[in-house]
């Protein structure tokens, strides 16, 4: 066993345990730290394989701008220091009867498809080119799924506004 294979033993397991906190916090600002804490396990997972370009995007969007926008919709909902309350046992069975089938779906296209010739070629793209193929019309363009990842974040924005601005129980008698 090589130093890269115990490096990347060392990120899966960060990012695993962290998405598992993610989940399995009972604060809701806690469950977001772990969170941010996945998004940086797979950004330096991108950064370990080579691809700088696609790290960076990673922090930039992912940690830089969904958690923050998740956090700060916490702050703004002020249920941040609350615990969550468990979940119903219905829900626990579905969530663990959808993680063996998500395994269980993982590991048949592992098992069907060879991955031991693996070839090593290095990523040699130039940001030019990806800038030109993201706003590109084309056969291979990704220009639609840039406007409709823009239109969730704009929607997600939206939404954290509408819920920030729930009408106290003290402010509706006040109206009325």
């Amino acid at each position: 066993m090589n130093a890269s294979v115990i490096i990347f033993y060392i990120l899966s397991a960060f990012i695993l345990g962290a998405a598992l906190l993610a989940v399995t916090a009972r604060k809701i600002f806690r469950s977001a730290i772990f969170l941010l804490f996945t998004l940086i396990g797979t950004a330096a997972l991108f950064f370990w394989m080579g691809v700088e370009f696609v790290a960076a995007v990673q922090i930039i969007i992912y940690v830089g701008g969904i958690v923050v926008l998740i956090i700060f919709s916490i702050f703004l909902t002020q249920k941040s220091g609350d615990e969550m309350p468990k979940p119903l046992r219905k829900r626990s069975l579905f969530s663990i009867l959808a993680l063996v089938f998500g395994f269980a779906f993982a590991y048949q296209l592992i098992y069907e498809h060879e991955f031991g010739q693996i070839v090593h070629k290095s990523f040699d793209v130039k940001v030019t080119e990806i800038g030109t193929q993201m706003l590109s019309t084309k056969e291979y363009g990704f220009v639609l799924p840039f406007e409709v990842v823009s239109i969730l974040l704009l929607a997600s924005m939206i939404g954290c506004i509408v819920i920030a601005m729930k009408i106290k129980p003290t402010e509706e008698r006040e109206i009325q």
